[in-house]
């Protein structure tokens, strides 16, 4: 990791009760850096905790052992200086594009022109222009995830949470927003967690890969991935990108297993 840590998290740990058994240990010991304009991706088993420790971060979830700090602070709760973009889109049905992307800006108070000017902004940013009066049921599942993180980057957060929020798309429409995803970075560094469950969009999207291991979930490794720039998916043919995908496809097969196991 180079530059200066924006988040820490220190002995992190969570647990919690379910409505009928005993106690959970969800996250153990968890102990990450993650640098001003950093895209670090989550990677690991189902049920490793993945979203937990995004949603900790996000301060959704209340920490139950270590301490996340952001910018030497401790989190407490949300704020907007975090912007969270999950897989379900989560966009108001009965609110336009353009009503989706200015909520937050109501929110923040700011005056109706400034709202409208920023709103078209990130409208023409993520290629929506000429939806701006469209509601999401008459979008494309990837043009919702459009909307859903122009509402989110809108309010221009310091940090940017994502909770697979290509998963519940197409393969194509994936590589697409793979694209756009990036291009915005370019756009706009920021420091990005990006939860996911796919090997290759890791690889193909991260500076460094965390991989977790199976419940409770621990920083099993962290993979720094040197592919230079990526100017387009033929990166994907390169041999370096296919000895990342082994690399973590091994670690994770083997935490998979253990999962699996330990389900048993």
């Amino acid at each position: 990791m180079s530059g200066a840590a924006q988040i820490v998290f220190e002995g992190v740990g969570h647990s919690y009760v379910p409505p009928r058994g005993r106690r959970v240990q969800a996250l153990l010991d968890i102990s990450l850096q993650i640098a001003h304009g950093e895209f670090m991706a989550l990677l690991g088993p189902s049920g490793c905790g993945k979203s937990t420790l995004l949603y900790l971060l996000g301060g959704f979830v209340r920490l139950t052992q270590g301490a996340i700090l952001v910018d030497g602070r401790p989190v407490s709760g949300p704020g907007p200086d975090r912007g969270v973009v999950f897989q379900s889109f989560a966009l108001f049905p009965w609110k336009t594009v353009r009503q989706n992307i200015r909520y937050g800006l109501e929110r923040l108070g700011l005056p109706r022109a400034e709202q409208e000017e920023r709103a078209q902004h990130f409208i023409d940013m993520v290629h929506l222009t000429g939806f701006e009066n469209s509601y999401p049921s008459q979008l494309s599942g990837g043009m919702r995830q459009r909307v859903a993180i122009a509402r989110t980057l809108a309010v221009r957060p310091a940090i940017l949470l994502m909770d697979e929020p290509f998963g519940a798309l197409d393969a194509q429409t994936r590589e697409i927003m793979h694209e756009e995803l990036l291009a915005i970075m370019r756009a706009q560094r920021m420091t990005t967690l990006f939860v996911t469950h796919d090997v290759r969009e890791a690889v193909y999207l991260a500076d460094r890969v965390a991989v977790m291991s199976a419940r409770p979930g621990r920083i099993k490794e962290v993979v720094p991935i040197a592919l230079g720039e990526r100017t387009g998916p033929e990166v994907m043919k390169s041999p370096a990108f296919a000895d990342y995908v082994e690399q973590l496809w091994n670690l994770v097969k083997t935490e998979a297993a253990q999962a699996v196991a330990g389900s048993r």
